[in-house]
């Protein structure tokens, strides 16, 4: 019964380190040049899933294009 409480604790912990480390898809040089942060493109800061905006982006490369 302790191995399953260590095993089940090791995997929630695991779980959660995997959620909230993942990688965001632009790069500090993409934000210095169009000045702006992560959260224009992507749902959020922490989020690689890209918005409207971001998809647009992605494919033009012109971000004033795309806040239009």
């Amino acid at each position: 019964m302790k191995l399953v409480r260590i095993v089940t604790t090791a995997l929630v912990v695991a779980a959660g380190w995997l959620f909230t480390t993942t990688e965001a898809g632009a790069t500090p040089e993409m934000s210095k040049k169009e000045k702006t942060g992560c959260a224009s493109c992507h749902v959020s800061a922490k989020d690689k899933t890209l918005n409207k905006t971001g998809e647009c982006y992605k494919e033009s490369k012109d971000l004033k294009a795309c806040k239009k």
